[in-house]
């Protein structure tokens, strides 16, 4: 059985077809989603869609990738950066990513091949967490008696979720409150970063 071709991964019409998706699943959920409502949003023929993407499975499938990549680089730049664990709970509970995470999350309750991706990606950021605490751990900023890389990297994660998800329903009750707490505790680990923030808030106002 010949194999079907698939676009080149780098084509501008790819692009245009991922952003077509994402732009439909932003804006009436991932249920619109068919190769030929995208074919119609992004001014192209039906069969180009199928050229590139065979199934609709693996629209969503190209999108989601592209997407942990984007995830994949704000990660390491925060996990690089001077404060670390600021930077990593400003980075988890974002709420500008909202819609599209739980667009994924519900359209993994209906199809088995995006949540086994999810899951796969989501073990690969954890990853990067518990090296970047792990780091902390040694330098004797966290004791790991108290709690282990893996155990802070799902805390923090866990907690950022639930804000970024009850904020993608309008629920708000308690956030400004969870949001003080963890920030007052990471200022235990990284005292100099209130004092940083404090300083380029005014230096911003100005």
């Amino acid at each position: 059985m010949a194999k079907k071709r698939v676009g080149k991964e780098q084509s501008a019409t790819r692009n245009l077809i991922l952003n077509t998706v994402e732009k439909l699943m932003l804006e009436e959920g991932y249920a619109a989603v068919t190769a030929r409502r995208v074919a119609v949003e992004a001014g192209l023929k039906h069969p180009l869609v199928h050229y590139y993407f065979p199934t609709t499975d693996g629209l969503f499938l190209a999108l989601y990738r592209r997407t942990v990549e984007q995830v994949m680089k704000l990660l390491d730049d925060a996990l690089s950066s001077e404060q670390p664990l600021h930077a990593l709970w400003k980075f988890t509970a974002d709420t500008s990513r909202t819609s599209i995470a739980i667009e994924f999350m519900a359209l993994a309750n209906h199809r088995k091949v995006i949540r086994k991706e999810i899951a796969y990606h989501h073990d690969r950021i954890r990853e990067r967490h518990v090296v970047a605490f792990s780091k902390l751990m040694d330098s004797k900023a966290i004791d790991p008696k108290i709690c282990t890389p893996l155990g802070l990297a799902v805390l923090m994660v866990g907690i950022g979720r639930i804000l970024v998800l009850e904020h993608g329903v309008g629920i708000s009750l308690g956030h400004a409150d969870t949001r003080m707490f963890v920030e007052r505790l990471l200022d235990q680990y990284e005292p100099g970063s209130r004092k940083q923030r404090a300083v380029s808030a005014r230096s911003k106002s100005r």
